[in-house]
């Protein structure tokens, strides 16, 4: 029979699978019959031009892990991939390249040649990211691969684009929205990232006309210029006097307004509160609420405008030193105090963001933000954690009007074209050759393109085929679960709630699950400025996939962070190797039986009723968890099983019960088998590399060996399509008789340990078993195995006379005395009777109070009742080693 190879190689295994799977088509739901149950997830699209990080590694281990076990479940699983033409990040990294190799910009080149060069760019590089999510393990059905720019996503949008408009949600405003002077360009909240720094808070005074003045704080002076107002809390008496009044601008002499607003806390600062509708996000409501004019006075690249005064064509931090000093120097002035801001700094390239009312495209997002509201109270839309419920109601009840035009060339260009002769504004499916209004040629295309975030809030419906009614729209949507990141829980998923009920009349998924952020060991985030980024592929590369994946997938729960320490990493690398090393120990042990010992009728010893029924309960439970979601805890349930249970325990009691031949061989084996198969099964969605080749191990050497064992449904052609396993008999009382046998083991191997016992020397025991005489005599072969007992030196009896000077094991009503005479310390062996004594009686203490209290009456009959069985074997235990140590 062929040997399997020594060690597991994951090197020379991982591609070859993964090549294998996909050509023969089993990543598609197709591979399951046409009437199964659809499942569907829809990736988060990757930026084209993107390389790979732990956050993909994330996502695509969690919903690689959910295709492949509804897959095994007999579901039409459909794990649609794609990327995302990641407007701004990609067009910067396509500017940087025509710099270095042209030594030219955008502008020079002209939108036609940079669009050239940029579909150039993403040709050459977009594959690069898909790559690395296939070295991942991901069974995405790659024929179905989408693009956010490509033709049928492209119509998609464009759809979208005049419905909404059509319907009056679209719209063009002079809005606030965040600047970037560097990129030139509108930029999402996402875009934005808030650090602390230290500045300062300037204090001064605010002239009123008539006399009289107004002390106020600003941490951004320079903006003083266009204030159109200063507000105070209407129930402030230090200022109720001057409401109504008016003030001057410092510096200009503009006549502004003094109001009353309830959004002025008293407590901040002086409590009367310059007003800047035309900077800041706040100020711009209360503008709108009290119909205060707005002045803009930054232009596009963050110099001050004319409206700015004599500080017109300065540097917006220059005007902020110059302007101080002016005030200064004029007594206006109060004071300057340290005081740590919170700084908006771009995503790219790290300038501050400037609030800025700017003329863009809106969409009114309300009435769409109930929808999306509706959709999770009404238990349509579960999130998984659900506190993520509370974020999601405080983005929807307080949404703003998007923005969703960009200042860029890569992207969907808005589809709407300006007349030169009627201004009349065309939004049109097609691109129009003329005014749909005067029916003049003279017209132009908006020059900006949409937020990618319009794009992929479609993602769900129009990956497969929306707008038309296509067979995979009709088959395979609504999808199931969206997976990602809560950090974009508002920017993505809420969109994609929203764009589904408007255009699909339907939710995109039933569920939305949300992984948090990986951090590294010591629960910092991964920053290249740090210095602690960890690469992925790095990782991949000296300890496998498969060893990545589930230290990911276990090492963390829905919703919060994850460090990732790579001690964990290399441990998960040697579970891969105990599963392969099992499997060749049970692989190797094959001739011990032959077709002619299968019995007529099986007979399953104790030890086969135990390790069954620990293969049933592991079933179920992981079965349980993972329905809810709890994927992490699911692995580590069944790692613990078949290291622990499997591995450590059933294999060494399969050696003893294989050496008696015939009959018990055969059925040990097919229990090997089964627990191994069933094992490799739970754990396949977890680690698909180590679990796929080691079950095609196991099957051809079964197949090989012949001896007429293999699955009920015979043995599949890949583990990837397997049937998942379901739970078998449990055999309750053989069970807990074995687990009496394990604790007494390790109780015998602790005491042997503690005693400096060579592991190789076999010592006589004596066990009074109570009413388990006859289990205990019938494991007595197992029992001396895995206890290092002499087995002519057992004695196993109901009940037994202790031996003088031994140590002493109590375990409810079973005693177990080694008479270790000449290797004991008597000394050593009370002191630990003593501590023994002491922690039962405060055992004692405890499940006596309890049953003494209010949770006797409360709690049901059957917990109660394991609390008084409890006691009673505690009580045993207590008798026992009071006895041992009154010898002693």
């Amino acid at each position: 029979m062929s040997d399997m190879p020594k060690a597991y190689n994951f090197k020379n295994t991982e591609d070859r699978l993964y090549q294998w799977w996909e050509e023969n088509g089993w990543f598609k739901p197709e591979a399951r019959p046409a009437d199964a149950k659809p499942f569907v997830i829809s990736i988060p699209p990757p930026n084209v031009t993107g390389a790979l990080h732990m956050g993909h590694v994330m996502f695509v281990a969690l919903e690689d892990l959910m295709i492949r076990r509804a897959r095994m479940q007999g579901m039409a699983a459909l794990w649609v991939p794609g990327t995302d033409h990641a407007g701004i990040a990609t067009q910067l990294q396509v500017e940087k390249m025509l710099l270095r190799t042209l030594e030219e910009t955008r502008e020079e080149i002209g939108r036609e040649r940079f669009l050239e060069h940029t579909w150039e760019w993403k040709e050459k590089h977009g594959s690069y990211i898909t790559g690395q999510l296939r070295r991942l393990g991901a069974s995405c059905d790659w024929d179905r691969e989408r693009f956010t720019l490509d033709e049928g996503l492209s119509r998609a949008v464009r759809e979208a684009f005049v419905r909404m408009y059509r319907m009056g949600l679209i719209y063009r405003a002079e809005y606030l929205v965040n600047w970037s002077p560097g990129l030139q360009t509108a930029v999402s909240d996402l875009e934005v990232e808030y650090s602390e720094e230290p500045g300062y808070l300037y204090y001064f005074n605010y002239p009123v006309k008539g006399g009289g003045q107004l002390p106020v704080a600003t941490t951004r002076p320079e903006t003083i210029l266009g204030d159109t107002a200063v507000a105070v809390h209407p129930d402030d008496p230090r200022y109720k006097e001057y409401i109504g009044k008016t003030c001057l601008v410092p510096m200009l002499d503009r006549e502004i307004p003094i109001i009353a607003d309830d959004y002025v806390d008293i407590e901040f600062g002086t409590g009367a509160l310059k007003i800047t509708p035309g900077h800041d996000p706040n100020d711009f409501e209360i503008g709108q609420k009290h119909n205060l004019a707005i002045i803009n006075i930054m232009n596009k690249d963050a110099t001050m405008s004319a409206e700015a005064g004599p500080y017109a064509g300065l540097d917006r931090f220059d005007c902020r030193k110059k302007l101080w000093a002016d005030m200064q120097e004029a007594g206006m002035t109060i004071k300057k105090e340290n005081y740590t801001l919170n700084v908006p700094r771009s995503q790219r390239g790290g300038e501050i963001i400037e609030p800025l009312v700017s003329r863009q495209w809106f969409v009114d997002a309300e009435p769409m933000a109930k929808m999306g509201l509706a959709a999770v109270h009404s238990g349509r839309i579960k999130i998984v954690p659900d506190r993520f419920v509370k974020v999601w109601d405080n983005w929807l009840e307080n949404i703003r009007p998007w923005c969703i035009s960009r200042q860029l060339w890569w992207g969907h260009r808005i589809p709407v074209w300006y007349c030169d002769d009627c201004q009349h504004k065309t939004v049109a499916l097609e691109d129009p050759t003329h005014c749909e209004a005067c029916g003049s040629p003279r017209i132009q295309q908006d020059p900006d393109v949409l937020d990618t975030w319009f794009s992929s809030g479609l993602w769900p419906f129009s990956t497969l085929g929306w707008p038309d009614k296509t067979p995979d729209l009709e088959r395979f949507y609504p999808t199931d679960v969206m997976e990602t990141g809560y950090d974009i829980l508002f920017f993505w998923v809420a969109r994609m709630v929203m764009s589904a009920a408007l255009f699909t009349n339907d939710i995109p998924f039933h569920t939305v699950y949300l992984h948090g952020l990986v951090r590294d060991e010591h629960g910092k985030k991964m920053s290249k400025s740090y210095g602690n980024v960890t690469d992925p592929l790095d990782v991949m590369a000296q300890y496998g996939t498969d060893a990545l994946r589930f230290t990911l997938l276990t090492g963390g729960t829905p919703g919060n962070d994850l460090n990732l320490s790579l001690d964990r990493v290399a441990s998960n690398r040697n579970f891969a190797n105990k599963i392969w090393n099992a499997t060749r120990f049970v692989t190797r042990s094959l001739e011990k039986a032959t077709k002619a010992d299968k019995p007529a009728e099986l007979a399953y010893s104790d030890a086969d009723k135990w390790i069954l029924t620990r293969l049933s309960q592991i079933i179920e439970t992981a079965d349980r968890l993972m329905d809810n979601y709890q994927f992490g805890e699911a692995g580590r349930q069944v790692y613990d099983f078949l290291w622990g249970d499997f591995a450590d325990w059933y294999v060494e009691l399969a050696k003893v019960q294989m050496g008696q031949g015939g009959a018990a061989a055969w059925t040990t084996l097919s229990v090997l088998r089964k627990v191994l198969d069933d094992s490799l099964r739970l754990l396949h969605p977890f680690i698909p590399f180590v679990t796929e080749e080691t079950w095609q191990q196991l099957k051809a050497a079964f197949v090989e060996a012949d001896l007429g064992i293999e699955p009920a449904e015979g043995w599949s052609e890949a583990l990837i399509i397997a049937d998942w396993p379901g739970a078998g008999e449990q055999y309750a009382a053989a069970a807990a008789n074995f687990e009496q046998l394990r604790d007494l083991v390790r109780a015998i191997r602790a005491a042997r340990a503690d005693n400096k016992v060579e592991p190789a020397r076999k010592i006589a025991a004596i066990v009074a078993t109570g009413d388990k005489a006859a289990f205990f005599t019938a494991q007595k072969p197992i029992f001396a195995f895995l206890a290092r007992l002499d087995e002519a030196r057992l004695e196993i009896g109901d009940s037994v006379e202790p031996p003088p000077q031994a140590i002493t094991i109590s375990l409810g009503d079973i005693a177990c005395y080694l008479p270790l005479s000449g290797m004991v310390d008597l000394g050593k062996e009370k002191e630990r009777l003593e501590k023994e004594l002491a922690n039962l009686d405060k055992q004692i203490k405890r499940v006596t109070g309890l049953l003494n209290s209010p949770f006797a009456q409360k709690a049901p009959t059957a917990v109660v009742q394991k609390e008084r069985d409890k006691l009673a074997q505690l009580q045993a235990s207590h008798a026992e080693v009071t006895e041992r140590l009154a010898i002693l």
